[in-house]
């Protein structure tokens, strides 16, 4: 995928700056099938270029495999709670597409998406988790997946079941379903409701891309049948007839070529990049998840508190024994408390600055999903036109 492409995917990578300024540029490149049967597995070579004091070196190369980046998510969505951490792309359970060429090149760029936005945001960057992601050798992320907690341990399919669990309690929370405590905040409101419309909107489109991307090679295998049978046809006439038969079957075969390239440009450019954003709107789903969490634990913790100190209060009336242990437990809970004040605080002024990127980025990559696709029509009516125009002359020699 070339520079322009990886930017019209979002949340584009640094680019290869003057060694005065700090860069950090990541390549996700070589996809290479490895192993056998339920086994096999794509590898990919990861390549870093920085000139950041933190790192190794100007360059550094290593090869990573899907879990690999799954770790590295899920590490980033424990550590950084408010930062919309970025999507991964889903991993194939259909076994006949695991291994297609056009699904290992979606996975590869969609990929290259994910670690460059990572390196790009300014939080995220700064993890020690993407530089042991960008630099350890193979054998110590082996080490580190092996450890991880049963979480992180879970298979892929059993990771998206504890997603669409967190998306159906937010859902449940959102259409009123649950009643637990929550944050009556109007801009927050607000901010769920265009979420979740955002979320159809983009699942909708996206499903009507998919729909263009499947009529663009329908067309283009329908020409080519239909131009073969024309060759055929053109073969049985010795006249003018003839040769305009067989010009007319080679230029029905020519234009289902192009209409092919253009299918796989509509897939790359825009339907995934449709899919990617409906990806980016469910972590942030994910993310209203944790802040929900986090606002139901402080709001617990404060009514607990109130309670320990009305208790403190009575046993400090009567010179019960127990007041030095009431006073402790006091004290701890206060301090968790107040601990957890921070968190919903601190998720709270992350996911405000998170918003006003995602949505600044947003802009950027859906106009430019959008102009890719029209002047990606544009040259293919006008490439369909100049050939049937072309053979217009022909065939009017043949009746005139």
């Amino acid at each position: 995928m070339d520079q322009q492409q990886r930017s019209s995917s979002g949340y584009s990578h640094s680019p290869r700056s003057p060694s005065s300024q700090p860069y950090l540029s990541v390549s996700v490149t070589d996809p290479v099938k490895l192993g056998n049967g339920v086994q096999a597995y794509i590898s990919y070579r990861v390549i870093t270029k920085t000139n950041l004091p933190d790192y190794q070196g100007p360059e550094k190369i290593v090869i990573r495999r899907y879990s690999d980046f799954v770790w590295l998510h899920d590490r980033l969505f424990e550590k950084y709670r408010g930062v919309f951490i970025p999507p991964l792309p889903e991993k194939s359970v259909v076994e006949k597409f695991r291994f297609s060429a056009e699904f290992i090149e979606m996975r590869r760029q969609a990929l290259d998406v994910f670690v460059n936005r990572i390196a790009s945001h300014q939080e995220l960057q700064q993890s020690e988790d993407l530089k042991t992601f960008l630099q350890a050798e193979e054998e110590t992320m082996e080490r580190l997946r092996a450890h991880e907690s049963s979480y992180f341990k879970k298979k892929p399919a059993d990771l998206l079941q504890i997603f669409k669990d967190v998306q159906s309690r937010v859902s449940d929370v959102v259409l009123g379903k649950e009643k637990p405590v929550e944050e009556s905040n109007p801009d927050y409101e607000k901010l769920k409701h265009y979420i979740f419309e955002l979320e159809n909107h983009l699942a909708e489109a996206q499903k009507h891309a998919y729909r263009l991307v499947k009529r663009h090679r329908e067309l283009g295998q329908s020409l080519s049948d239909f131009g073969k049978a024309a060759k055929l046809l053109g073969a049985c006439e010795a006249d003018g007839l003839g040769k305009a038969l067989t010009e007319f079957g080679a230029k029905s075969e020519t234009l289902s070529i192009r209409l092919q390239k253009e299918a796989h440009q509509l897939l790359m450019n825009f339907e995934e990049p449709l899919k990617d954003y409906v990806r980016a709107v469910q972590s942030i789903k994910a993310t209203i998840a944790e802040r929900a969490n986090a606002f139901r634990q402080q709001c617990e913790l404060a009514e607990t508190m109130k309670l320990k100190e009305i208790n403190l209060d009575k046993l400090m009336l009567t010179r019960s024994d127990r007041v030095g242990e009431a006073e402790i437990e006091y004290r701890e809970l206060k301090e968790d408390s107040e601990e957890a004040a921070r968190r919903f605080e601190s998720i709270v002024r992350l996911m405000n600055e998170e918003i006003v990127r995602f949505q600044d980025q947003k802009m950027i990559d859906m106009g430019r999903a959008f102009h890719e696709f029209a002047k990606g029509q544009a040259r293919l009516a006008n490439n369909i036109a100049d050939a049937w125009r072309s053979l217009l002359p022909k065939l009017e020699a043949c009746f005139t």
